[in-house]
Order: C-alpha cells, then structure tokens, then sequence
C-alpha cells in the first residue's frame, strides 16, 4: 500500500481575503489531486506571540509554537505562500519559523525541520510578485534543513490575477502553481521509498 504524502500549507499573510492564502489554496488543491493529504492553517489563529527567549525559559514554549510545531513534526513537507515586505520574508513568517524551530528536551536541533520538502510560492501587487522574498525564504529554509524543490512561481498584478472563483486568470500560472503543490507531494513520496 502506497504511503500518503501529508503536507502542511501556510502562508506569512494572515489578512484576511490574502492573495497569497488564494494561492496557497491552489498549491493545496494540487497536492490534494496528487493524493496527497493537506492541512491548511492560518498562522493568526495559532496567535503566536513574538519570539522572546526570556518568556520562553521562564513560561515554555507558548501553546501556539508548540502547536504549529506538532503540526510540523506530524507532516514530511510544506506548502508555503511568502508574501514580500519590503524586499524580504514577512514578520509573521519568520517569527512562526523562529518558534517552531525551538528544541524541546529529548528532541534534536531543528526536528520539525530536518529532511523535510518545502514548495514556496508568492504573489504581490508589485510587478516581481514577490520574488525577492522569495530568495531570503529559500536561503532560511535551506539553512535549517529543509529541503525547498526547485520550482516556484511569484505572481505579479496580484490585484488583477485572481478570478471571482480564487483561482488565477492565467492558466499557465494555474497549472504551475498546482503542479508545486503535486511535486512537493512527489518528493515526499521518493524520500520515503
């Protein structure tokens, strides 16, 4: 019997109707079809506090940390929209990647990390649709052992690429960004063969 790929999908917007949550799901929508089983989780409802190492010796590992941290051990790969501020990784992301990255007694450096696959998408009202993001993300998650496929795709015009349905207008971008998604999905599969 054939192993089912389980993935955890999150975007570093929380707002509300995000460009990046719609294509987010897309990415989500193509692992699905690839067999694959998605958790979508917004980063706000978790309400992880910013990252304070005083707070953390004194109170543990706040209860939103340590939940999108089980989140992250339960699943071999992610699924990841990365909005670009100011030429770089969102606040919202980096802290959620600070907080789950804290060892908890019994468990190796960066367990939540270590060996797993990483799809990384972006969109943005800018014309680069995010892609400079996109690099300090790549080079963050390389660094902690993740392993971030290749393939990737920034939208730019977010404001104009979306149908009424949330899916893109232009169905090149479409089937790349489902493509993403089925190839994080693919990967996790070989890894575990």
């Amino acid at each position: 019997m054939a192993m089912t790929p389980k993935i955890l999908a999150f975007s570093g917007s929380s707002r509300d109707g995000s460009y990046n949550g719609q294509l987010l799901e897309i990415a989500a929508n193509g692992a699905r079809a690839a067999g694959a089983e998605v958790t979508v989780v917004n980063l706000r409802k978790l309400r992880l506090p910013l990252f304070d190492e005083d707070f953390e010796r004194l109170e543990g590992l706040p209860a939103g940390a340590r939940e999108l941290k089980d989140l992250m051990m339960a699943n071999q790969g992610s699924l990841i929209a990365c909005p670009e501020y100011n030429s770089s990784i969102t606040p919202a992301l980096k802290n959620a990647i600070d907080c789950a990255s804290r060892p908890v007694v019994g468990e190796p450096p960066l367990a939540c990390f270590d060996g797993k696959v990483a799809g990384i998408m972006s969109a943005s009202p800018g014309g680069l649709g995010g892609l400079r993001g996109l690099v300090h993300v790549r080079a963050i998650l390389s660094n902690i052992k993740v392993l971030v496929i290749p393939d990737q795709l920034a939208v730019g015009e977010a404001q104009h690429a979306f149908n009424t349905e949330g899916g893109l207008k232009n169905k090149g971008q479409q089937k790349i960004v489902e493509a993403l998604g089925a190839k994080v999905a693919a990967f996790i599969t070989k890894l575990a063969d």
